[in-house]
């Protein structure tokens, strides 16, 4: 009865997924989940170009870049943290997630609280304004405006959460230097998002004149 028990053991774990094997489908999942997203970034943008054609709003030049810089910075310290849990290095992996993800929450604020301005604050700093001034019923320039912005800030906020829980997860030491698809998975999808931003940002404040 044991030989039998122990043979029907050895079959079903033969049919088991390999650690490779499982690590393929899980990067093939994201990229398919990447790759359905891309549609939906790419119909913002043809909105952006056919609603506005060559010209954009009037938006903060220095506000928009400051923004930008501060998001492709947490890209590099998530890439850091990434690399240094594949070294098995603890320390550096969870100041690295936690750098990201306040650098993160900085451009969301300069998004959603600056730039958006849904108090209706005012200020200025060198006869630069701090606040924009732009709003959703702003005709094509306002609707289209809002919603790229909005849903890649949606997608920034998850990102956030995403690299937190991360960081939580390895700082109780759930992954190795050998096993740790939650690292690289969130590091892909901060990546994917500021590739994202890459885009909308010169759609948004750079392509066309201002008016």
């Amino acid at each position: 009865m044991s030989a039998i028990t122990a043979h029907h053991d050895d079959h079903a774990h033969s049919h088991e997924p390999s650690f490779a094997q499982q690590l393929r489908s899980n990067r093939l999942g994201l990229w398919l989940f990447f790759f359905s997203e891309l549609f939906l970034f790419a119909a913002l943008l043809v909105a952006r170009f056919f609603l506005w054609g060559g010209a954009r709003p009037e938006l903060s030049q220095v506000l928009g870049l400051i923004a930008t810089s501060v998001l492709l910075l947490s890209s590099f310290f998530v890439y850091r943290a990434e690399s240094a849990m594949a070294h098995g290095d603890r320390k550096t992996f969870q100041s690295g997630m936690l750098i990201a993800a306040f650098l993160g929450t900085l451009f969301f604020i300069g998004v959603v609280f600056m730039e958006w301005n849904i108090f209706g604050l005012q200020g200025e700093i060198a006869g630069i304004e701090l606040f924009g001034h732009l709003k959703p019923t702003d005709g094509v320039f306002g609707a289209v405006f809002y919603a790229m912005t909005g849903m890649h800030a949606l997608h920034v906020l998850s990102g956030i959460i995403f690299l937190l829980i991360v960081w939580n997860n390895g700082r109780k030491g759930h992954f190795s230097s050998e096993e740790h698809w939650g690292v690289e998975a969130a590091a892909l999808y901060w990546h994917y998002v500021d590739v994202i931003w890459v885009f909308f940002y010169p759609a948004l404040y750079l392509i066309g004149t201002a008016g």
